[in-house]
């Protein structure tokens, strides 16, 4: 028999057939009155046989089909008059047949499977047309080409060559730079692009979003800093070019889509995220026979049972440094041990939507903040020296130099212990969720950045401009950034991929995170007083942790100085750069 031309390979069918039965079964097992669908799973079994160049006889195919011998006898008998079922020799000399689908069942079912494909493409974040035709169902999403250009009238070759960017000065912007530039060969210039370290970007994002003549067509935000830039009016709300645009929301995780979202619009594009989570020199806590903390406790625990400063092993690395990494950590540990800066919705996913900013309820004075200090504080103990000018590149240089049992670090650094040379700790950590205060459910912060586009810009640009960000923020652009060794994409279709996850057990690890609802964006709450507030702990909460002030002292100045700045705040006023000289410039942050 000869088969028909093929849609989808042999692999693709058979797992849209694994996948069929799969969502069948369910309905059969679990609704009243529910019966199997004989027709179903006749055709299912026959399709999957001759992929599988496996021969059924007809009794064999009625209990595959889960039918009585009459109602399958009766039913293939049928099937055969109408010519969906031939039968076919068992051998030059043998009198009886198998069973076999005829090629116009074959090619209506190969039909039947590309519509599913499509509808699931669509849903994984791919858009219609020749791109449904490209993705694989059941490999990788990508196998034909994995950077795929923008559609022939997605954006013009004018418009790409008068794009400027302003971008966050890390390895994950700097590849993504690279990619564009050497992708559109001359199009695209690396001049193009402007990259500033966390401090300098929000300086330099001010002034930018504020004045069209430095002719920035997309800015990159840090996420907490969106709700101060929206609430000024500063950026472009991008809602009804979301309708045209090459781009599903749906592909995104939820949480991290809605770091984008403000009062109820969308203002940014997440480009990338990166967690926080524990780091754990695997062999060493197996040579100790440790169990991998779960508490705060337990971190403890393990750093004393670990730490040999005689050695120059300690028990534990995080970021200690003073202003903007303490605050960070400080959030962070909140966040593990129940609590948010300010009292918040955290049960919805879209909690900013509706959120009152000009009634903020701080929980800095709390049971929870007292709990992050005193943590802190006992992380001290057992922290190689120096760690409180630690930010997250001393850290990681710690950690991955082999002095540091166990590290806080962000994933999208982490990548960084597996894949540098210099590593002396390769295939010997473990990657696990962040320890929690005793009782607590894990939580780890989210952190990234955000493609958002300057109000000023005019509405008939936007369109293009949105489309350039859509190519940068698309799965097959952040799946190459994956296997380029960045093991956070905030899509599921990258995260689902299974080159993306051989590449690393970061990816999975925080997939799997994702999935159970262990990810948080409200450890560092987009308010529009969010940098402030920043400033004021990255002095309190240090000098409770490392110059002796009382914890609870802190926390109380603290709320009192953070209360001061929401109240003094007419509404409406713009953003304004950081002081200066009053909050310090660490290079590195999430």
């Amino acid at each position: 028999m000869t088969a028909p031309p093929r849609k989808l390979s042999d692999h693709e069918l058979s797992r849209v057939i694994d996948f069929l039965r799969k969502i069948r079964q369910p309905f059969d097992a679990g609704m009243p009155g529910a019966r199997p669908d004989i027709y179903w799973n006749v055709v299912l079994e026959l399709i999957d046989r001759y992929l599988q160049q496996r021969p059924v006889d007809l009794s064999t195919l009625i209990q595959l089909a889960r039918a009585s011998w009459g109602t399958g006898n009766r039913l293939v008998a049928r099937m055969l008059e109408e010519g969906l079922i031939v039968r076919v020799p068992r051998g030059p000399h043998h009198k009886t047949t198998f069973l076999a689908p005829s090629e116009r069942l074959i090619a209506d079912f190969i039909d039947y499977a590309t519509e599913i494909k499509a509808h699931l493409a669509k849903t994984f974040g791919l858009r219609s047309g020749t791109e449904t035709d490209e993705y694989y169902f059941g490999g990788s999403y990508f196998a034909a080409h994995i950077i795929a250009p923008l559609q022939g009238g997605d954006i013009s070759s004018a418009v790409l060559r008068n794009l400027r960017f302003l971008l966050h000065d890390d390895n994950y912007f700097v590849s993504m730079r690279n990619m564009w530039s050497d992708f559109r060969n001359d199009i695209g210039r690396k001049s193009s692009f402007d990259l500033r370290s966390l401090p300098e970007l929000y300086g330099q994002a001010t002034i930018a979003l504020r004045d069209p003549a430095t002719a920035y067509a997309v800015v990159a935000l840090n996420m907490p800093w969106l709700g101060g830039f929206a609430d000024a009016g500063l950026l472009a709300p991008l809602d009804e070019e979301l309708a045209q645009a090459p781009i599903n929301p749906l592909d995104f995780h939820p949480s991290v889509w809605g770091t984008g979202r403000w009062k109820g619009r969308q203002y940014g594009i997440p480009i990338y995220c990166t967690v926080e989570i524990l780091t754990a020199r695997r062999d060493l806590f197996e040579a100790a026979d440790l169990a991998y903390p779960r508490t705060f406790d337990e971190t403890i625990a393990a750093a004393r049972a670990l730490h040999r400063p005689e050695r120059e092993q300690y028990g534990i690395a995080w970021n200690g440094a003073r202003g903007m990494t303490i605050a960070h950590a400080f959030m962070f540990f909140m966040a593990s041990s129940g609590g948010t800066l300010i009292e918040i919705p955290r049960k919805s996913e879209n909690w900013l939507d509706g959120f009152d900013t000009a009634n903020l309820r701080l929980r800095i004075d709390s049971a929870e903040g007292l709990a992050a200090i005193e943590y802190m504080r006992a992380l001290a103990e057992v922290s190689p020296p120096g760690v409180a000018t630690f930010d997250a590149e001393r850290n990681l240089a710690c950690f991955m130099a082999g002095h540091a049992a166990m590290s806080y670090v962000w994933t999208m650094r982490a990548a960084r212990l597996e894949h540098e040379p210099s590593s002396k700790v390769k295939r010997r950590v473990a990657y696990l969720t962040p320890p929690v205060f005793k009782g607590g459910q894990v939580t780890a912060p989210v952190g990234g950045f955000l493609l958002t586009i300057p109000a000023y810009v005019p509405n008939e640009r936007r369109q293009e401009i949105l489309n350039a960000i859509a190519w940068m923020a698309s799965p097959e652009a952040m799946k190459a950034h994956v296997k380029n060794g960045f093991p956070v994409a905030p899509r599921f279709s990258v995260c689902a991929d299974p080159e993306a996850l051989a590449s690393s057990p970061i990816v999975s690890l925080v997939d799997r995170m994702a999935r159970h609802h262990e990810l948080n964006t409200w450890s560092r709450p987009p308010v529009p007083e969010y940098v402030e507030i920043e400033r004021i702990l990255g002095c309190e909460v240090f000098a409770a942790v490392f110059e002796g002030k009382p914890p609870k002292r802190a926390l109380a100045d603290a709320q009192a100085a953070a209360y001061r700045v929401i109240r003094a705040r007419p509404a409406g006023v713009r953003p304004r750069p950081r002081d200066q000289a009053s909050s310090p410039r660490p290079r590195t942050a999430a």
